[in-house]
């Protein structure tokens, strides 16, 4: 099942890495991405949009969010 917080990104299955990671990026709260404490949860959290996006291009998945 692919995570519904990556689905709301709303990207093509076409996307490349770089897109995933500046829509996930974009995704995030100002505030979220402004404390230096929060460095590694944001880091797991882009992996895990990756791995997502990686896991429906395997699917073969065209269908946008």
């Amino acid at each position: 099942m692919t995570d519904p917080t990556y689905l709301s990104l709303g990207l093509p299955s076409t996307a490349s890495p770089l897109a995933v990671v500046r829509a996930a990026v974009r995704a995030l709260h100002p505030d979220t991405r402004a404390v230096c404490g929060l460095r590694t949860a944001r880091k797991r959290f882009y992996w895990q949009m990756l791995c997502a996006h990686a896991a429906r291009q395997a699917a073969g998945d065209s269908l946008t969010g």
